[in-house]
């Protein structure tokens, strides 16, 4: 097979509409990740947002709605309804903690949701409970290597979540070294090249932060004033 032949069977056919081609579009670097496997789907990119019309037009394969307030079901609601793609919830583990997670995660397991995320501070004893209450994947956030991750996992968490800024590729490589067959989403960063790195420490998945509704726009109308 030579490379011209090579490079037609390996190009991605593309359909665009008239109006919607102006989407949100993860960095490439993402790509390169293995992915994880949940439920025959394989994911390898994770839109970090709870905004409606960006979940609805962007191409991660799927959604992380976690946000900085008590979950409410309407909100996992009204996202798992929306999007094209599984998502992730948020059910507390920091401020919310004990049966109310527990609750939270039977609540957004029957919406739909294809995981539930806790947060950081969440104990082990709590996350046994809401691993035994639900049948999805329950995702531990980890913002430290001093972390019990053994702990973690044996409480029942199914998937690790790494958003320790900068810090965030070499916690990975230390994660994957003593484990490496654990399933780890990690936050890729701003750039091309931190996500780059982030997937060569061994990163599964890589949650990305689009840019705001604010900066989207921003671009939009200096386009219309031209």
């Amino acid at each position: 097979m030579n490379k011209d032949s090579f490079e037609m069977k390996s190009k991605i056919p593309e359909y665009e509409s008239r109006l919607r081609h102006n989407i949100i579009k993860v960095p490439e670097e993402a790509r390169r990740a293995s992915g994880i496997s949940v439920f025959g789907k394989r994911l390898k990119t994770f839109i970090f947002s709870t905004d409606i019309a960006i979940i609805r037009n962007c191409d991660a394969d799927a959604v992380f709605a976690v946000y900085p307030f008590t979950p409410q079901v309407a909100i996992s609601e009204s996202i798992i309804k929306g999007a094209y793609s599984p998502v992730f919830c948020g059910v507390g583990g920091g401020t919310t903690q004990g049966v109310r997670t527990v609750a939270l995660a039977k609540d957004v397991e029957a919406q739909g949701a294809c995981g539930v995320v806790l947060n950081a501070p969440v104990s082990d004893l709590n996350i046994f409970a809401v691993a035994k209450a639900v049948d999805v994947p329950v995702v531990i956030t980890v913002v430290s290597e001093d972390t019990d991750i053994k702990a973690r996992l044996d409480a029942g968490a199914a998937i690790l979540n790494v958003a320790a800024a900068d810090k965030t590729p070499s916690l990975v490589r230390k994660i994957r070294e003593r484990f490496p067959d654990v399933p780890i989403i990690a936050t890729g960063g701003p750039t091309p090249e931190s996500i780059a790195a982030t997937v060569e420490a061994g990163a599964n998945a890589i949650s990305y932060t689009p840019p705001s509704a604010k900066t989207l726009f921003s671009a939009l109308m200096g386009k219309y004033r031209e």
